[in-house]
């Protein structure tokens, strides 16, 4: 039997965390290419240190990403971020691109030929994710944890105040009691934030910082029983790939639920739609919020199974976790009707294969405003209505 009352904890980091700096820079690349061809394909993987980044994968695409190119596209991430540190300068760091041609042998499972439609680029498991707890249908406390650092970015970058003595480099947690299954309150709070003034005592940093959480977090969930950790080691001067080393693809609970749902493993940036781990993903996370925006459950886990080389996935399931309206068997044909769940049907309706991945490598892939333009297309509520007639 699911507990009711409950204590539960997720943590965000910022863009200047060296793990998302690396994010950033393979998915720049990833847009570069897909700006250029949208069928290009992209494995991309970065590595940053102090004072160097390592860029390496596979790729298919226009021989205009020269390797130069690619060094551009890292520079201008760092810079956007806000590293001009001496162990991490976007002007000064050695930027070193190993990446090379895609294996033949993996295109030849993947790729349309004939009457044999593309296939999935790997095999593997991706799961989405929906409930009630905000207004854009994600778990509470990732979700709060994300929008902190949000707005501090936001703060440092806009100049504003105290907090341009803050650094990109940052990490929140955030953990919340649960009554009845719904958030009420912070017990426990925790930020750790970069400071470019090294006098500044955790107290000082604390109060520069304070604001911008109470305005984050829902009125009243902040009490006097709210317990804070403020740069609790201490002093937090040396930051990001200076004080250390990132690599793509870490963050994988970070980018999703917050561990209030199951992942099936496979990291999001560096890569393009064609693969499933990004795409398959997104499309479970857009399936099941339509699922909750229709009203036939206060929460939805949805999970997909493909085998590299096979168009269709092997499996969907759906819980609907003691909270659904309808019965879960026939939602699921429902949802396997409603969408082609192909690698090429996914990226048609979400219209993946455009220029849109740099913006997700912070603040989560999920419980983001769809973008004119295309970006987090998987937000979307618009098959919400289509499903609700398929129950009534």
């Amino acid at each position: 039997m699911r507990r009711s009352s409950y204590l539960f904890t997720s943590e965000s980091v910022s863009e200047g965390h060296p793990d998302k700096v690396c994010d950033r820079i393979s998915d720049a690349v990833v847009d570069a290419y897909l700006a250029a061809e949208p069928e290009a394909r992209v494995a991309c993987e970065t590595l940053a240190t102090t004072n160097r980044v390592v860029i390496a994968g596979e790729v298919r695409g226009p021989e205009s990403i020269t390797k130069d190119k690619v060094i551009e596209l890292a520079r201008d991430a760092i810079k956007d971020i806000g590293y001009e540190q001496e162990g991490f300068h976007w002007k000064t760091a050695d930027v070193a691109v190993y990446l090379h041609a895609q294996s033949a042998h993996i295109a030849q499972g993947v790729d349309a030929a004939g009457n044999k439609d593309e296939g999935a680029g790997d095999q593997g498991i991706m799961f989405g994710y929906a409930c009630t707890e905000t207004p854009d249908l994600m778990p509470a406390p990732i979700y709060y944890a994300h929008k902190i650092l949000e707005n501090l970015t936001a703060a440092r970058k806009g100049k504003v105040g105290d907090a341009a003595k803050l650094g990109p480099d940052a990490k929140s947690q955030v953990t919340l009691r649960y009554e009845n299954d719904k958030p009420v309150a912070a017990t426990q709070i925790v930020l750790s934030t970069q400071h470019l003034d090294e006098n500044l005592s955790s107290d000082d940093v604390r109060a520069i910082v304070e604001p911008y959480i109470r305005q984050t977090l829902p009125e009243g969930w902040i009490s006097a029983q709210t317990i804070w950790h403020v740069n609790p080691t201490g002093k937090f001067v040396i930051g990001g790939p200076d004080g250390d080393c990132g690599l793509t693809g870490r963050k994988i609970i970070v980018d999703t639920y917050g561990g209030a749902a199951p992942h099936g493993g496979g990291a999001f940036s560096g890569k393009d739609p064609t693969k499933v781990d990004r795409s398959a993903a997104y499309a479970a996370r857009y399936l099941a919020k339509n699922v909750v925006a229709a009203g036939l459950a206060d929460r939805c886990t949805l999970q997909l199974s493909y085998a590299i080389g096979v168009a269709k996935p092997l499996s969907i399931y759906v819980d609907l976790h003691d909270t659904g309206k309808v019965d879960e068997g026939k939602l699921e044909a429902v949802l396997m009707d409603a969408m082609d769940l192909s690698p090429r049907g996914i990226r048609t309706h979400l219209g993946l294969n455009r220029p849109i991945y740099a913006r997700t490598s912070a603040y989560g892939h999920f419980g983001r405003k769809p973008d004119a333009d295309g970006g987090f297309s998987w937000e979307r509520t618009d098959l919400a209505e289509r499903l609700k007639a398929a129950f009534r």
